[in-house]
């Protein structure tokens, strides 16, 4: 039988057989996943006490892990997120807090195994059987608190930044990667999450393209951070740069303009998916009523 230990705040398993004992990292301070983990790392414990030889050795998570971030096809960001989880998950590193980024590293995990399964690296798959929705984020910004921030963000190029991603409701990394040879008279190719995309430019946000000097060549983490940095400091609270992108649907809907179009104009993959984001917010909205 056997037994998992914690060591340095990370869990082993240990196994005896005919006098000799080995033991395993199982790379995770995580107690419910070191339980998930155990049966897999147990059978290869047995392997290697017994000698016995499988038909096939199958690879650990990190082996399978290691050629599933090396596929091609991928947009940037989606690599960038798996890489990112993977690397924690690898580490040792418990899951998230935060419900929504807790869920995000659970799926990106489930995900990793079901493509072993599928490409018939692995003959079962050791998922996190856990929450893989979350909680979905509902914040958006104010009329006054939109004025406040293109009033006063800065410097101006940022500010920039933060007025086209409302215009456009674009996500950070779609204007991030923006090319002269992709900019058109009234839209802007790019590849966004969910492939390559057109994202319309109305008049505001071709003021804004048409007067910047280059376009913005920031980083991921420069463009969070940075954003919290101003809107603190202009005492907006709870305050993320992706609600722009929220608001910008939210009240394109409140002005009369149909789910259908407004899907289209965020890059959305179905309706479905627009329906699910918005619904919980146009619930707020409606007016008073009686029975």
């Amino acid at each position: 039988m056997a037994s998992i230990y914690k060591n340095n705040g990370t869990w082993y398993i240990s196994l005896g057989y005919n006098g000799k004992r080995k033991s395993k990292s199982l790379k995770t301070s995580d107690y419910s996943i070191a339980l998930k983990l155990k049966p897999y790392a147990e059978s290869q414990l047995i392997s290697e006490l017994t000698g016995l030889n499988y038909v096939r050795k199958e690879p650990s998570f990190n082996e399978l892990s290691e050629q599933f971030l090396r596929q091609k096809g991928r947009a940037k960001n989606t690599q960038l997120m798996y890489e990112n989880v993977i690397k924690c998950y690898n580490n040792g590193k418990p899951l998230p807090t935060n419900p929504n980024s807790r869920s995000i590293h659970i799926r990106t995990i489930n995900t990793c195994w079901n493509w072993g399964l599928k490409k018939g690296l692995i003959s079962k798959a050791y998922k996190l059987d856990q929450d893989t929705k979350g909680e979905p984020r509902q914040r958006t910004f104010t009329k006054d608190e939109l004025s406040l921030m293109f009033s006063s963000i800065a410097p101006t190029s940022f500010n920039n930044f933060v007025q086209f991603a409302y215009y456009t409701g674009a996500r950070s990394g779609e204007i991030r990667s923006i090319a002269d040879d992709n900019l058109l008279d009234d839209s802007i190719v790019v590849r966004g999450k969910s492939g390559r995309r057109f994202i319309k430019l109305n008049s505001q946000a071709k003021i804004i393209i048409d007067n910047q000097d280059s376009l913005w060549d920031y980083k991921k983490d420069y463009v969070s951070h940075k954003f919290k940095k101003e809107v603190r400091r202009l005492g907006i609270k709870n305050a993320r740069f992706h609600d722009l992108r929220r608001t910008f649907g939210l009240n394109l809907i409140k002005q009369g303009m149909s789910i259908y179009k407004v899907s289209k104009l965020l890059g959305h993959r179905s309706v479905r998916t627009t329906e699910q984001h918005y619904a919980p917010l146009l619930t707020v909205e409606i007016e008073d009523f009686k029975l």
